[in-house]
């Protein structure tokens, strides 16, 4: 009988390396929207005629251009006002340092001469601030999904103008279970079927929510369509088609 070294017994006690076991496959859909990657309310800071409207609904722009102007004639006005009463606070001031030179005008002329340039100088720049606000530029490259108001119409600060959405890149939100963050995980590929096109786009996780639903127990990914499709726009709705091993 020929004795078995502890190495032979271990050999073949060790079973054979099996190949890797395919987990089966489940198919889970969900609702899902097609949002834009930006989007925002701009709104009048000042209150004012609207003069132009230079970008209508649905028009494209870029960052930068100029999407709202207003009339502002009584602004410059005043700003005029205010760099004239600046320019006799100077001079008023500069003749006073010359007569305190020579010892012919109190201390407090002086200085009240001096803090009515300091005054008129503040008035200047608020009215120059209040200028910058006369038209209002693109922060972002997109279009204008909504106008709210006309062109010739009186706005009050506050009151929005125009609704604008960044779609260079169009994002994909919706709720999931919770229990389904154990194998979605940012860059998880799947399939979205867009109702309003009858098409189905690849898709791309990109975040997952900071936190949980703790009534629903469900959680906010959003992903991005992979591609450029000119069919697609904000707004549109459709099924999510996720695939996860079975049992999850």
């Amino acid at each position: 009988m020929i004795a078995q070294t502890p190495a032979t017994a271990a050999a073949r006690a060790t079973p054979a390396a099996a190949g890797p076991a395919q987990p089966s496959l489940e198919q889970r859909e969900i609702r899902a929207q097609l949002a834009p990657h930006r989007y925002t309310t701009l709104a009048a800071e000042i209150g004012a005629k609207i003069n132009r409207l230079p970008v209508q609904e649905g028009g494209a722009f870029k960052a930068g251009q100029s999407l709202v102007s207003f009339d502002c004639s009584l602004q410059q006005a005043q700003l005029n006002k205010a760099r004239a009463a600046l320019g006799g606070a100077e001079r008023t001031w500069g003749a006073n340092q010359r007569l305190a030179e020579l010892h012919s005008v109190g201390k407090v002329e002086l200085d009240v001469s001096e803090a009515e340039v300091l005054k008129n100088q503040a008035e200047v720049a608020a009215m120059g601030t209040m200028l910058s606000k006369c038209n209002i530029t693109a922060p972002f490259s997109g279009r204008v999904a909504e106008q709210k108001v006309r062109e010739q119409q009186y706005v009050q600060p506050g009151q929005p103008i125009l609704d604008i959405i960044d779609d260079s890149v169009l994002e994909i939100e919706f709720l999931v279970p919770s229990k389904w963050l154990a194998w979605v995980k940012p860059g998880y590929a799947f399939q979205v079927s867009i109702d309003e096109t009858r098409k189905s786009y690849p898709a791309k996780v990109q975040r997952i929510g900071a936190r949980v639903d703790p009534v629903s127990q469900s959680v906010k990914l959003v992903a991005t369509i992979n591609g450029k499709f000119a069919e697609l726009i904000a707004g549109m709705s459709g099924r999510v088609s996720l695939v996860a091993p079975a049992g999850m």
